[in-house]
C-alpha cells in the first residue's frame, strides 16, 4: 500500500458528525444549525461541539445574528476548509482504489 495514505488521513474529518457537516456545507453551502441538524439526525450540544471543533481549526465559520427577534446561526465553509476537505476526500478515493487494485487480481493458493 502507499506509504502515508492513511497516516495522513485529515483526523479532524474521521468523526462521522464532522464528516457530515463539512459534506452537507460543501453540497449545498451555507446552512442554518436547523438545517444541519435536521439532515445529520444531531442533538443540539453533540452539533455544537462539533461546529467548535472544526470552527477552531479555521474549516468553518459560525456566525450568529437575529432574524425577527430569533436567534439564527449560519454555518460555511472556510475555502481551507473547503481544501483540507476536498484533499481528504481525494485521499480517500486513492485508497479505495490501492483496494479495488488489489481485490481485481488473483491471488495464487498461499499467496498474501
Amino acid at each position: 500500500m502507499h506509504d502515508g495514505l492513511i497516516q495522513n488521513l485529515n483526523d479532524l474529518f474521521q468523526a462521522k458528525a464532522r464528516l457530515g457537516i463539512m459534506t452537507v456545507l460543501t453540497s449545498i453551502g451555507d446552512s442554518d444549525f436547523l438545517t444541519l441538524k435536521k439532515h445529520l439526525s444531531l442533538t443540539d450540544g453533540n452539533l455544537s461541539a462539533h461546529l467548535r471543533v472544526l470552527e477552531e481549526a479555521g474549516y468553518i465559520q459560525v456566525e450568529k445574528r437575529f432574524v425577527k427577534r430569533k436567534p439564527k446561526t449560519i454555518c460555511r465553509l472556510t475555502p481551507s476548509g473547503r481544501e483540507a476537505f476536498l484533499q481528504y476526500l481525494k485521499q480517500l478515493e486513492q485508497i479505495i482504489q490501492v483496494v479495488a487494485d488489489a481485490g481485481s487480481r488473483q491471488l495464487e493458493p498461499g499467496e498474501k
